[in-house]
């Protein structure tokens, strides 16, 4: 099967603007959560400044800026015939609903125009594991052998919309999330953009464009294998039983080496329900003595950015030989002992599971392996 690897990775964040900088201020446990005033109540985000920006789309100038920093990493020139590009996000420029065309079709096809792809980009919005499915849809578009490289971007920006229908749930916490916790009461929102370069190595070649040397392979990450499954529990409550996040798991367990596996990085937002569900479901894929780790505690909740985002500083700590500590987590809160990372802990692990739940009972696994073998 071809293997389809990062080439190139770009972050906005409110915490850094480098996938470096980003992984730095996670260690620190640096989050710019802060306490917003907002009506009907305010509520608690991460945000990022709009100083100096004057365009019509506050989303699309951090999906381009987000793009073109993972473009220029990996050395792409995005304007070739086979390189496509998918946009992940759930609300896109909905703020704009009264005055724009909010479609995210064509915020899609102008974030694609504004980065030079030619190709015609493709839009994936499914809940929360948005951006995990997106890169699931930019490996199969690799593995189709109709393309050589996907630039992936997902991204999210807040607004009373959004803040406000997830008050009308109960679900936002007045304080610093807290994922697995006892005394965690509700998420947090978070604004942000990340993305990918991924690049397919047939067999025996590396794409179209050349052979991929043997001395790149090994510093790059690999994008095993992907699943989505969907338990259609209920419209925005996770199942009891885990049983969508289960079967996702339990389609990659075939694929992970268990001596390499360094952590699960979980979905974590510090709800009652979400946080139960994946511990249920990580007890029935048998993970329970593989360490856990969320990381809304210093983003919030990104949506569309978080699969994203979430991955790519779970690889800069494969690489640096670490698990990151789980912000806001102190006692052990779900009904399975899940083992939480409440510090750092180090790692010879060369492999990590990203973990994502959504509204309307969607649930996404990927596996990421560092260079390429087992």
């Amino acid at each position: 099967m071809t293997k389809v690897f990062c080439t190139g990775c770009g972050v906005v964040t409110p915490v850094g603007d480098t996938p470096e900088a980003v992984f730095l201020a996670v260690r620190a446990g640096r989050s710019a959560l802060q306490l917003y005033p907002a009506q009907p109540e305010p509520y608690m985000a991460s945000l990022l400044s709009r100083e100096g920006f004057n365009g019509p789309s506050f989303f699309e100038h951090i999906a381009i800026e987000a793009a073109r920093k993972a473009v220029a990493q990996a050395g792409l020139d995005p304007s070739g015939p086979r390189v496509g590009m998918v946009l992940s996000t759930i609300k896109g420029n909905v703020e704009q609903i009264d005055s724009e065309d909010v479609s995210l079709a064509a915020a899609a096809t102008r974030i694609a125009a504004k980065l030079g792809v030619t190709s015609k980009p493709v839009v994936v919005s499914n809940a929360c594991i948005s951006s995990l499915a997106a890169l699931i849809q930019g490996m199969r578009m690799l593995r189709s052998g109709a393309y050589d490289h996907v630039i992936v971007v997902g991204a999210e920006v807040q607004s009373r919309f959004i803040v406000t229908g997830f008050q009308s749930l109960k679900a936002l916490s007045l304080q610093a999330c807290k994922p697995f916790d006892a005394a965690r009461d509700g998420l947090n929102l978070g604004e942000a953009a990340a993305a990918m370069v991924l690049r397919a190595e047939m067999p025996g070649q590396a794409g179209h464009d050349g052979v991929m040397a043997d001395t790149d392979r090994p510093s790059l990450w690999e994008l095993v294998d992907g699943a989505v499954r969907n338990d259609a529990n209920h419209i925005s409550g996770p199942s009891r039983t885990g049983e969508g996040s289960y079967n996702a798991l339990k389609y990659l367990l075939p694929l992970v080496n268990r001596e390499q596996l360094a952590f699960v990085n979980v979905h974590g937002t510090a709800t009652r329900y979400n946080d139960e569900m994946e511990a249920i479901a990580l007890e029935r894929a048998g993970l329970l003595d593989v360490p856990v780790n969320a990381l809304k505690g210093i983003f919030g909740h990104t949506m569309g950015a978080a699969g994203i985002l979430e991955s790519i500083v779970s690889m800069q700590a494969c690489d640096a030989g670490m698990v990151l500590p789980t912000q806001g987590f102190s006692e052990l809160g779900v009904s399975r002992p899940v083992w939480v990372s409440a510090q750092e802990m180090s790692t010879h692990g060369t492999e990590f599971i990203k973990l994502l739940s959504g509204f309307g009972g969607v649930n996404g696994a990927l596996l990421f392996r560092k260079g390429g073998a087992r």
